[in-house]
């Protein structure tokens, strides 16, 4: 029979947070995989310009910058795996064989052993669904107005959602644009009330109540956002707004169904780490930590993401060593 080959640790994700982990895991010489899902570099490769990214002094496309930090993990020679996880098995208490941990299942079935996991599958903004929404991300339409928002310097641009994030969005967005609509489909917002209270007494912020975008760019073929097209969900009346942005603030949707039944999660699905004083990265079962968008975590940005994968990586390495002493 031949012996399957035993990871030190599986990384799954290749965005920042994942690939930050797989870089320091390989230099302190452990056997390291990433795995890297259905968008190789993650949500990062659809936004067209990074410039809040530390040592780029003229900014980088975002797929380069991702793209770059692949080739520096490959050139170190680290392996790189494509492919879709299905589900992970905790098999210390069926198998004897030393250090294995758990096994990594594929879509495709094939399975995969290693001493620990590193899950930075990160979370993608859901979006409206809406025609030509999807062809105009990066050029007008974007899910982070913290990424995204200094673009919109002297533009008329609209946020829809109302919760913290939106809120947050739209007087954040306020620095830049000359004026900014709310976009909400009920008739008081979901955000905490200092954060209400932010929006409401901006005088550059319009609140457009009890409405949704229901089109995108009618009467155009622009390759830019011009306009979007509203309806009150009351009355049905519907008018067009000319926007030169559109930050859709509804939500995110975490990569972390394959770890539904095996570590702690919030009701969004998103892992929960910190229990352990020693292993922040740690999840709630002991060698699977995570990292990035796909945790519970304020602050969506990829230095913060990368700067987590770096301690899961770190983590990972010290929980491993204790293991074998």
């Amino acid at each position: 029979m031949e012996e399957k080959k035993i990871y030190d640790t599986i990384i799954i994700g290749s965005g920042p947070a994942g690939l930050t982990a797989a870089i320091y895991n390989f230099r302190a010489d452990m056997k390291t995989v990433v795995v890297s899902g259905n968008q190789p570099g993650g949500q990062l490769t659809i936004t067209t310009t990074v410039d809040n990214y530390p040592g780029f002094p003229n900014g980088t496309g975002g797929m380069k910058l991702m793209m770059d930090m692949m080739n520096q993990y490959k050139n170190l020679g680290g392996e790189i795996k494509s492919g879709l996880v299905k589900k992970i098995s905790d098999l210390r208490s069926q198998i004897s064989e030393s250090g294995t941990n758990f096994e990594v299942e594929f879509e495709g079935g094939e399975k995969l052993l290693t001493k620990a996991v590193i899950v930075a599958t990160g979370a993608s903004a859901k979006w409206l669904g809406i025609e030509k929404e999807k062809e105009l991300i990066g050029h007008g339409i974007s899910g982070c107005a913290t990424c995204d928002g200094m673009f919109f310097r002297d533009k008329v641009v609209a946020v829809v959602g109302g919760g913290d994030v939106a809120a947050e969005d739209a007087e954040f967005l306020t620095k830049f644009a000359t004026k900014v609509y709310m976009i909400h489909r009920r008739d008081s917002l979901r955000a905490q009330i200092p954060q209400q209270k932010l929006v409401l007494n901006n005088p550059k912020i319009e609140m457009v109540w009890n409405s949704e975008v229901v089109g995108i760019n009618d009467g155009s073929e622009a390759e830019n956002l011009e306009n979007i097209r509203i309806r009150n969900n009351q009355t049905g009346e519907e008018k067009v707004l000319e926007v030169g942005g559109l930050f859709v603030a509804i939500g995110r949707n975490p990569a972390t169904g394959f770890a539904k039944e095996l570590v702690e999660m919030s009701e969004d699905g998103q892992i929960l780490t910190g229990r352990n004083e020693e292993y922040r990265t740690m999840t709630s079962l002991p060698g699977i930590f995570a990292a990035g968008d796909c945790t519970k975590v304020d602050y969506r940005q990829a230095i913060v993401a990368a700067g987590d994968g770096c301690r899961a990586g770190l983590d990972a390495e010290k929980w491993i060593k204790s293991q074998e002493n």
